[in-house]
């Protein structure tokens, strides 16, 4: 990371951007701003278009436009020859932990034993922090390298950015009501504490996903050295980027029907570009050389994470539930098919806030190593 000063200045700027202009967007509009504040929120006052076949093709088209080629040239360049080395890492025994604590916490995610009826709207973390143990668990057996043990700190502190991370999106779908939950009813207090709960386990999970994907032999021959993307990071094309993104962000309110792809869409478009302006790097700076691992890694990730989470959320007793304009047909679970490509973008801003976060931690940890009287002998460093 770059100097102090010019880290918050990047915060403050993406701070009010991504907060403010979608509550600007409903003032200009004139609404009724009480309505955005209702806590913890439980009335629908964005009245959603009906299914549309004309969007929906359209819509379905795009998708496949933008995916299909990427996915298609990038596995041609990956020559299927079975790896023959054996791995020498072992799976951990806190993964098999995970293991068991994720399949007793699946059966009383889907279960309703009356003796269990008190906690059973709280399973959503015990589930996912196993996952996050095997995931990670996984990993290490396949490299000898995993969040957990090798980045232990920054494994922790996932967990209360990823509450605020999602937080946020949880502020721009008052504007756009993409989503609700039903099946329990919280006081304003204890919703915030089981949510906060809840939101923490995301980016480990997907990170962690990620983590596993990039030792994946398939990648590096794909996507290693792919497509490269002159001209990314000059500054003309980053404003016009940031402008676009940001008058977006400010109508999401304004015509949610029209412009909802943009709650993911837009701010990932406008972090980058604050990065780029900034002089940082970001996921997306490595497709400038043609290197697409981390873009590649991160989307799949979010899409694995994403088919868990819409799965063990469908028999789940506290739940979200969805309302897409347009395009809510043939679902999968409770999220419309079209409704996945969602997690793409979504895997590209888990990626930037870990990068964020890793890079801040690094810093100060290497500030630390470095104010520390060491002695070294080889490669044996002690605190004298």
């Amino acid at each position: 990371m770059s100097g102090i000063r010019n880290v918050l200045m990047m915060f403050f700027l993406l701070g009010g951007m991504l907060l403010g202009l979608p509550f600007i967007g409903i003032m200009l509009a004139g609404y009724q701003i009480a309505k955005y504040f209702d806590f913890p929120p439980k009335t629908q006052y964005v009245s959603h278009a009906p299914f549309s076949w004309i969007a929906f093709t359209a819509l379905s088209l795009f998708v496949l436009a933008t995916f299909v080629p990427i996915i298609i040239k990038g596995f041609r360049r990956v020559k299927l020859v079975r790896d023959g080395s054996v791995t020498k890492y072992f799976f951990p025994w806190w993964g098999w932990v995970g293991v068991f604590t994720g399949a007793v916490a699946w059966t009383f995610a889907w279960t309703r034993f009356p003796w269990f009826a008190q906690f059973q709207p709280h399973t959503f973390f015990p589930l996912w922090f196993s996952f996050i143990l095997v995931v990670n668990a996984l990993s290490y057996r396949k490299s000898g390298y995993c969040m957990i043990i090798n980045r232990p700190v920054y494994f922790l502190l996932l967990f209360p950015v990823s509450a605020t991370f999602w937080w946020f999106f949880e502020y721009l779908n008052r504007f756009v009501q993409n989503w609700h939950y039903v099946g329990a009813t919280f006081g304003p207090w204890e919703y915030f504490w089981y949510a906060t709960l809840s939101f923490s386990t995301v980016l480990p999970a997907v990170l962690g996903v990620r983590d596993l994907l990039l030792n994946a032999s398939w990648l590096e021959k794909g996507f290693g050295n792919f497509m490269p993307i002159e001209g990314f990071q000059s500054k003309f094309p980053t404003l016009t980027v940031l402008v676009l993104s940001g008058i977006g962000l400010v109508g999401i309110g304004v015509w949610p029907d029209y412009l909802f792809l943009l709650l993911w869409i837009s701010p990932l478009l406008i972090i980058v570009s604050v990065m780029s302006l900034f002089g940082e790097s970001s996921v997306l700076s490595g497709i400038k050389r043609g290197d697409w691992r981390v873009v590649i890694s991160s989307s799949l990730a979010a899409f694995v994470c994403g088919f868990f989470w819409e799965m063990w959320n469908f028999y789940s007793l506290a739940k979200w539930v969805y309302s897409v304009p347009f395009v809510h047909r043939f679902q999968i679970f409770e999220m419309p098919i079209l409704g996945y490509a969602g997690y793409f973008p979504f895997g590209l801003e888990c990626a930037v806030i870990g990068g964020l976060l890793e890079g801040i931690t690094k810093s100060k940890i290497d500030g630390l190593v470095k104010s520390l009287p060491l002695q070294c002998s080889g490669t044996l460093c002690c605190i004298s």
